[in-house]
C-alpha cells in the first residue's frame, strides 16, 4: 500500500492556548497513538491533501524533525463544523507482526450484461473494512461484475482472501443489479434465436408480426 510522507513536529505543550496557536499558523495538532506513549505532534495542514482527502487508502509515515520515522493509519481526524479545516487528527502507530483495520475502497471491474439491459447498478460498499498485517493491506478490493445479471448480487462471502479478513458479515451486499423500467431479461441477450427460426429446409423463416385483436 501507498504511503504518503507527513512531516511534523514534536509537540513540547498540548494546552488550549498552544493548540490554538498552531491552528492559526496553519498547522493541525496531531496524536499518534499505539507505542509506549501517546507522541504528540503537529503538521502543515497541507501535508494532509493526499492523505485525506481522496478516495484510495494509504497508511502515513510521520517523519520528525530529529529524524525519526514511525509508520502509522489515519484512526480519527475532526473538521471545522462551518470551515471544514482540519482541527485534529489522530493516528495509529503501525507494527509488521500487529494486524490492524482500515476501510479499504472496493473497485468494480468489467460490463456488467445486467446494467447493459437496462439494469440499474447498485454500489452497495464502496469501502469494505479490513483487518490485516500491514504489509499485507490491499490498496483496493477488486469485484468482477462480468457475469452480475439483473437480479445479481455480489456478497462478501465471494470476495473472502487468505491474506485479510474482512469485517463484514458474508452475506453483505457489495454490489448488485436490479430491473428497472426499461430492462429486458439477460436471456434475450444471449439469445438472439428469437428473432427468428430456423425452418426444416435449412430457410430461415421471418418472425411473426405483432397482430391487433
Amino acid at each position: 500500500m501507498k504511503s504518503i510522507t507527513i512531516k511534523g513536529s514534536q509537540r513540547e505543550s498540548v494546552g488550549k492556548a498552544s493548540t490554538k496557536a498552531l491552528r492559526n499558523a496553519g498547522k493541525v495538532p496531531c496524536v499518534l497513538y499505539g507505542g509506549e506513549k501517546p507522541l504528540h505532534f503537529s503538521a502543515d495542514e497541507l501535508a494532509f491533501r493526499h492523505l485525506v482527502y481522496t478516495p484510495n487508502a494509504h497508511t502515513a509515515v510521520i517523519e520528525l524533525e530529529d529524524g525519526t520515522k514511525l509508520e502509522a493509519v489515519l484512526q480519527d481526524i475532526q473538521f471545522h463544523p462551518v470551515t471544514d479545516k482540519i482541527l485534529h487528527i489522530d493516528f495509529y502507530q503501525l507494527f509488521k507482526d500487529k494486524p490492524v483495520t482500515m476501510n479499504i475502497p472496493v473497485r468494480l471491474e468489467g460490463n456488467s450484461p445486467g446494467v447493459r439491459n437496462g439494469g440499474r447498478l447498485l454500489f452497495r460498499k464502496r469501502k469494505l473494512s479490513i483487518k490485516a498485517l500491514p504489509d499485507l493491506l490491499p490498496d483496493f478490493v477488486t469485484v468482477d461484475i462480468s457475469k452480475l445479471k439483473i437480479g445479481g448480487t455480489i456478497p462478501v462471502e465471494t470476495l473472502l482472501n487468505d491474506d485479510y479478513t474482512i469485517l463484514h458479515p458474508d452475506s453483505t451486499a457489495v454490489v448488485q443489479v436490479k430491473a428497472s423500467r426499461t430492462s429486458v431479461a439477460d436471456e434475450e441477450e444471449e439469445d438472439e434465436e428469437a428473432e427468428g427460426e430456423t425452418t426444416e429446409g435449412g430457410e430461415t423463416a421471418a418472425p411473426e408480426a405483432a397482430t391487433a385483436e
